[in-house]
This record gives C-alpha cells, sequence and structure tokens, in this order.
C-alpha cells in the first residue's frame, strides 16, 4: 500500500522528485507531437466552432452548455491518461498504465461521445472546407460502411477484441517496446471505445430504447472484467517488461499485476455496470411511455 501511495502522490502538481531525488524517478509530462498535436488541434477546432456556432445562433444554440462541459471533462481525462504524469508512470508501473487505459475507455470516450463534437468542429472550417467534409461524409460508401460499424454487436466485438488482442502477452510486450506500437495501442482501445459508446449511446440501440444498449454494456462488463480477474489471480507476472520496475515504487511484479488487474476488474466493472443501469431505466422509462401512447390511442380509437 505505502508504495502505491507513493506512485500516487507523482501524479500531483509540484511533487518534483521521488527516492530521494533521484532523477530517474522525476515524474514528467508527455509532449510527444503523435500525441500533444492532435488534441491541441481537436480542442481549438472545438472552442472555434463552438464560439462562432454561439455568435451566430446565440448563446447555448446549436451546442448546448451540457455538451460543452462533456466535451472539456472527455478532453481533459484524454490529456490526464495521455500527456500528463499519469503516463510517464504507466511506463513504469502497470497499475498506472491500467488507470491510463480505463480512463481513455471508460471515462473519456463515453463523454465525448455525448458531446457529439463533430458538428461545432465543422463551423470551425471555412464555409466551402465545411461544405466539401460534409459531401465527403455523405458519400454512400462510407455511410454505408459507418452503419456497419455503428451495429451495437459490430461495434461491441470490435472493441472487445481490441481490448482482448493488445493483451495478448506478445503484443503487449511489443507495445512497450516500440513507440509506434504503443501508440496504436492506446489510438485503438480509444478508437473502438468511441465506435462502442456511439454504437450505444447515439446509434441504433438508442433509436430501440436502449435496451440494446444494457445487453452489450453487460457483456463488455462480463469479458472485461473476466480479463482483470485472470490477471489479478495469475501465479506469475503475465507481461514481465511491464512489471519489472514495480519494485521501483514498493511493489513486487505480482502485486503491481494483481493491483492492475483488480482496477480492470471492479472499478471500470462498476462504470459499466452504472452505464447500464441508467440506460436500463431510460429504457423502462421509454417502454412505459409507448405503452401509455398505445393505450391512449386505443381509447381514443373507440
Amino acid at each position: 500500500m505505502k508504495g502505491v501511495l507513493t506512485a500516487l502522490l507523482l501524479l500531483a502538481p509540484g511533487f518534483a522528485l521521488a527516492h530521494g531525488g533521484d532523477e530517474a524517478h522525476a515524474p514528467a509530462w508527455t509532449l510527444a507531437p503523435w500525441i500533444t498535436v492532435p488534441l491541441i488541434v481537436s480542442g481549438g477546432l472545438y472552442v472555434r466552432g463552438v464560439t462562432k456556432l454561439w455568435s451566430h445562433a446565440g448563446w447555448g444554440r446549436g451546442v448546448q452548455l451540457w455538451q460543452v462541459l462533456s466535451f472539456a471533462a472527455g478532453w481533459g481525462l484524454l490529456v490526464l491518461a495521455l500527456v500528463s504524469p499519469l503516463h510517464w508512470l504507466g511506463e513504469r508501473l502497470f497499475t498506472a498504465h491500467m488507470i491510463e487505459h480505463e480512463t481513455l475507455m471508460a471515462l473519456a470516450a463515453p463523454l465525448l461521445v455525448m458531446a457529439r463534437p463533430v458538428g461545432a468542429m465543422l463551423w470551425a472550417l471555412p464555409p466551402r472546407t465545411r461544405r466539401t467534409v460534409g459531401s465527403i461524409g455523405r458519400a454512400p460508401m462510407l455511410r454505408t460502411v459507418w452503419r456497419r460499424l455503428v451495429d451495437p454487436p459490430v461495434a461491441a466485438i470490435v472493441h472487445g477484441v481490441a481490448l482482448w488482442l493488445w493483451h495478448l502477452p506478445v503484443l503487449y510486450e511489443a507495445a512497450l517496446h516500440n513507440t509506434f506500437l504503443h501508440w496504436l495501442q492506446h489510438l485503438s482501445f480509444l478508437g473502438t471505445a468511441l465506435l462502442f459508446w456511439f454504437a450505444l449511446l447515439q446509434g441504433r440501440a438508442r433509436q430501440r430504447g436502449y435496451g440494446a444498449a444494457v445487453l452489450y454494456l453487460f457483456i463488455t462488463a462480463l469479458h472485461s472484467s473476466f480479463l482483470g480477474i485472470l490477471l489479478a489471480f495469475a501465479r506469475a507476472p503475465v507481461f514481465p517488461s511491464q512489471t519489472s520496475s514495480a519494485p521501483d515504487w514498493g511493489l513486487t511484479p505480482l502485486e503491481d499485476q494483481q493491483l492492475a488487474g483488480v482496477i480492470m476488474w471492479v472499478p471500470a466493472g462498476l462504470v459499466y455496470a452504472g452505464a447500464a443501469l441508467v440506460l436500463a431505466g431510460l429504457w423502462i422509462c421509454h417502454s412505459g411511455s409507448l405503452a401509455t401512447q398505445g393505450g391512449a390511442r386505443a381509447i381514443a380509437s373507440r
């Protein structure tokens, strides 16, 4: 426990050095351009687009305030996971790496999906460019591919495959030693999570009253928790390179892996379970509303 608390303290701003001033343990922000540039561009486009839209349509119109707050929270969580010292610590401690991954998939992704930022970002572009991008997005082939990808079972399978594939020891270890593969791992986690949450919150699952969303959230919680259980109860480190630095933080490699597994199993599982409960409530309300409307129509037709 002492090692975990020491590691978490490193995330606090202003905590400069650990282990008696050892420079090798100085927390650092990740400023790699392939991470920071997309974040800056996406954030800048969104702010410019919302400002421009509100100046034309009026404050809070076109994009509601809660959507702006949702985007800000999701974008901020991306910065926390990919740029802040959490990312630096994740390269040295499996527990922090798991927090980083779950922040991307279970927290940032649904917030960004609820914000629906693409429309606002398009407003940041010049009118001619906006029309060009819009026409490309309406291309029949792209629309067909997109409709298939955001079908709830397809999106759930794609996200699940990405999760399990990158936790194969050979691929996980390779990502730890190759910057491009590490970037690709994070991109696939975030990209498939955005696809998954869009399919459940904005796609056909929403049109059907969220019943399908509850089902696929339950399935995703089940298989991701099972992966966490496998890590938590393994008798030896599954990813030796990931856990090799654990003794520097007061943990054995196996303890580091067990904590990471528990994080995937319990907190992340609670996020999926909580989302499923909320959507189940919406589904029940939607079903009740339809039943009431049906009853009213039946009475009116008599």
